[in-house]
């Protein structure tokens, strides 16, 4: 009889027993966490991808970039939103007018993509305004002169405010 009873009492036993987790290590963990993830987030939102033997200038400007369209030059070609639109090794003499200061393709595509986003603005009340900003990811090596035919080319098709990326420099 006594065997009986001591079964049927082993689970009480171990009922009363309470189990405690002190979390505070594990909250101080989370709190470390936390601040490391908001200090590593880009705040701006946008994200840009630099195209595969274009090395970015360095500078110590902290101004975030806007959104707009974006303008990837390398030494060999220009893109438009990751679109190949140019091929700079060709004969670039057939592709540019109003006395070599224009870029044809260029200037066709950016214009292409103006249309597109004031379509959309009229389709849709929600849909951002047209900017006219450019975000140009443009080679350290291109030369100056080249860059001028890239603004006035940008500046022909509509869009007025130019942004250049940059790699910024750590302190």
């Amino acid at each position: 009889m006594r065997k009986a009873r001591s079964i049927r009492n082993r689970g009480r036993k171990r009922k009363n027993n309470v189990f405690d987790l002190d979390i505070t290590s594990l909250l101080d963990i989370l709190v470390i966490m936390l601040v490391f993830l908001l200090q590593s987030t880009n705040s701006t939102g946008i994200i840009m991808t630099v195209p595969k033997g274009v090395e970015l200038p360095s500078s110590t400007s902290a101004t975030p970039n806007n959104e707009g369209i974006v303008v990837q030059v390398s030494p060999t070609t220009i893109w438009v939103e990751d679109r190949e639109v140019l091929n700079i090794d060709e004969d670039i003499r057939s592709k540019v007018d109003q006395g070599g200061r224009r870029l044809i393709p260029l200037y066709n595509e950016l214009v292409k993509r103006k249309e597109t986003i004031k379509l959309s603005q009229r389709s849709s009340p929600q849909a951002k305004e047209f900017g006219g900003v450019v975000n140009l990811i443009v080679d350290k090596t291109i030369k100056y002169s080249f860059v001028k035919k890239l603004l006035y080319t940008c500046a022909e098709a509509g869009f007025k405010e130019y942004k250049f990326v940059v790699m910024g420099l750590e302190n």
